[in-house]
């Protein structure tokens, strides 16, 4: 792929205040691409307008975000031994993907875990605890750098060999200590916060996706 700090220099000219951010998306980004380059995968968990940013950035990787992803040729080619007729359906549609759940979607375990369990705040560490394998990430997005939630899943990625990516606000956090990078973006009220979490993220999810399908698409 070209240099991944073209996105990076983009999403700064276009948001000249994100410039004290810079070494931590490029770290983010590295952090990100050996994960994938390895075979493993993203969690990603926050409350409130953070839990559809989760549910944001899985939907930019697990499918067509700015290029067209075509399936490897290999599993194009097995899927049609299997079945011509769906194998060829499936080879013209599927799109590539970069493996990537938001912990904020499932409801039935959820709200299971938080009826039954005594700390109902240990939500996403569960699920940590279930999916998370070493070599995968979490990302935790927090505005304030402080969810107990979020917290709380990120002692427990670490504690299993996940590195760990914080998306917070500009003042000093836990999730800032706790996280092996952790960008603080320049805002401290909420919704200024969240406003300059989404192009992050955006310039994080295209980085990727030029690194992994900028060779093989059509």
């Amino acid at each position: 792929m070209e240099n991944p700090t073209k996105h990076i220099n983009e999403l700064i000219t276009r948001y000249p205040i994100l410039a004290p951010c810079r070494e931590d998306i490029l770290r983010a980004y590295e952090v990100l691409e050996t994960c994938y380059t390895q075979g493993r995968k993203l969690l990603v968990a926050g409350n409130g307008g953070s839990a559809a940013d989760s549910e944001h950035i899985v939907g930019e990787l697990m499918k067509e975000f700015k290029l067209k992803r075509r399936v490897f040729a290999d599993q194009a080619e097995s899927m049609q031994r299997i079945d011509p007729e769906m194998g060829r359906i499936l080879a013209e549609n599927l799109q590539g993907a970069l493996p990537a759940i938001s912990l904020c979607e499932h409801s039935g375990l959820n709200t299971a875990y938080m009826n039954d369990s005594g700390e109902p705040a240990l939500i996403f560490a569960q699920q940590v605890n279930g999916y998370g394998r070493k070599g995968d990430v979490f990302l935790g997005i927090s505005t304030s750098g402080n969810s107990k939630n979020i917290l709380y899943a990120a002692v427990a990625a670490k504690a299993k060999g996940l590195k760990v990516i914080g998306l917070t606000g500009q003042k000093e956090s836990r999730l800032a200590t706790l996280a092996d990078v952790c960008i603080r973006v320049p805002e401290t009220e909420t919704y200024k916060i969240q406003e300059l979490h989404l192009p992050v993220y955006h310039a994080l999810c295209m980085m990727l996706e030029e690194r992994f399908f900028g060779n093989t698409c059509a």
